[in-house]
Parts: C-alpha cells; structure tokens; sequence
C-alpha cells in the first residue's frame, strides 16, 4: 500500500498555498450562519471554490456543534475520470492537501474490503476532484480525525446504503456525499430542475436520476440509509455558477444539506 494519495487538484480547484487556501476557507465559513444543527450527515457540491465554495461552507459550518465528537469522517463522491463497478477504495492511508496528511482509516477500509462491491482502486482516487475538494473544509472545521475516502461508481442504491450502514457508528462518525446538482442548462431552467431535486432530497425520495445530481448514486444511498436511521435533511443553501462566477447561459447547480438524527425518515 502507497502511503500518501498527493493533491492533485491544488491550484486549480482549490487554493495551492496553505496560508492563501487558510485564509479563503476561513473567510467563505465566516460569511455563513452557524445554524443549530447537529449533522450526522452533509451532501456538498465539488466545484472550484470560485464556483461552489460558499455553498459547501453553509454545510461546514453547520458541524459547529458536532466538530468536538467528529473523529472519522466517511466520505463518498462520484468518478469523473476512472470507470468503476460499485465502490473504490484509494490505496493510501493517508490523503495530502497544502494544509497537511489525513490519516485513514485503514483499519475500516479492510472490513469495507470484504464487500462485493468494494475494490481497492488506485487510479480512481488519484485524479479524483469530488473527494479532495472537500477535505481542506474537513481540516479546518474538525480536530483530529481519520479519513475514509469511497470512489462512487456504476453501483446499485443498496450497495452503497450498506457501506453506509456497515460505517454508521455513533456520534464520532460523520457521512459527507459529494455531489454538484444539474450541469450546463440555462440559468431559468437549471432553477427548476434544481429546485425539484432539491424537493425529492427533503422528502428523502432515493429516485435522484444522474442527469439531476452527478453524485446520485451515493446520494440515492444515503437517503435510504437515512430513512432506516430516521434522519431529518435541511437545506442549507441552494445556488448556481451563475450566481457565483460565470455565465447565465450554462450553469452547475450547487446545494448544502444537514441530515440530522431525530425524528425524520420515510417509511
């Protein structure tokens, strides 16, 4: 097993200098409200920071209450460059960014292991944006922690809804879905599409179809493993690219959620 997984998107995504990237993250979390909310899961939009930062910050900042307990954080995103059947794991056992190496947790990764659905996939990880993007967040808002970093690709709703159970544990672990919502319609449109896939998330409907959310498939996983655990979803935030940076005329929609422990779920 490698080590480290190194940055592969740093100056470009995200920030490449630790004191610049410190900087942007603590000034995008300042500019949000803290809320009341106890998350015992997060879903996160995965663009650059220009684009998708301050959404992801509503979501980070919303563990202001949790962060003290927070020591694994599972953390599962879509393939954008490497096709993969059902779920990968890196073979690292830590991740690097400018602010420092995460360990894994190598010890959970061997149990996930022995899943079907579960590879050990070095190449799915190695230029993955969907992951790393989150983990400065992760850094800044959590103490000490272990990672364990899931490659999304070609699985079923269940496959990834057992990962998610087999991982649950109490209140030191913390699930994050990375996901980006439509891509490239007009603005007006985009506004529609997302809104009605903003609406099947807080009615924990798992029928979320790729052309709506790049990140369907674990999210589709964590709506069922969060109907099971009776979880409650909120909106945090809901925006565009053409609200952030860039043009009207083909946008990336861009959304937070809070998941909290309570009396929510669906039967």
């Amino acid at each position: 097993m490698q080590s480290i997984r190194p940055p592969a998107v740093a100056g470009t995504f995200y920030p490449g200098e630790a004191e610049t990237l410190s900087r942007s993250i603590l000034a995008m979390l300042a500019d949000v409200d803290k809320g009341e909310f106890l998350p015992k899961a997060l879903i996160v939009p995965h663009a650059g920071y220009i684009y998708s930062g301050a959404v992801a910050a509503s979501a980070y900042a919303a563990l202001a209450n949790v962060a003290a307990r927070v020591r694994r954080v599972v953390l599962l995103g879509p393939t954008h460059r490497v096709a993969v059947r059902g779920l990968a794991l890196p073979d690292a056992n830590a991740f690097s960014t400018p602010l420092g190496d995460v360990p894994l947790d190598t010890e959970a990764m061997q149990r996930l292991a022995r899943l079907p659905q579960v590879s050990v996939n070095a190449k799915a990880h190695a230029l993955e944006h969907s992951l790393e993007v989150q983990i400065p967040f992760l850094q800044t808002v959590l103490g000490d922690f272990k990672l364990l970093p899931l490659a999304v690709g070609m699985a079923t709703v269940e496959e990834v809804a057992e990962v998610l159970e087999l991982m649950w544990g109490g209140e030191e672990t913390l699930i994050v879905i990375s996901s980006d919502l439509s891509h490239y319609l007009p603005y007006n449109t985009a506004r529609g599409v997302d809104s009605a896939t903003v609406q099947s998330i807080l009615h924990m409907e798992s029928g979320i179809s790729h052309d709506h959310a790049c990140g369907a498939t674990p999210i589709n996983g964590l709506i069922l493993a969060a109907n099971r655990h009776r979880l409650t979803p909120h909106l945090l935030d809901l925006r565009h690219s053409g609200d952030t940076a860039g043009s009207k005329s083909g946008v990336v929609g861009y959304a937070a959620f809070a998941f909290e422990e309570g009396s929510g779920g669906h039967e």
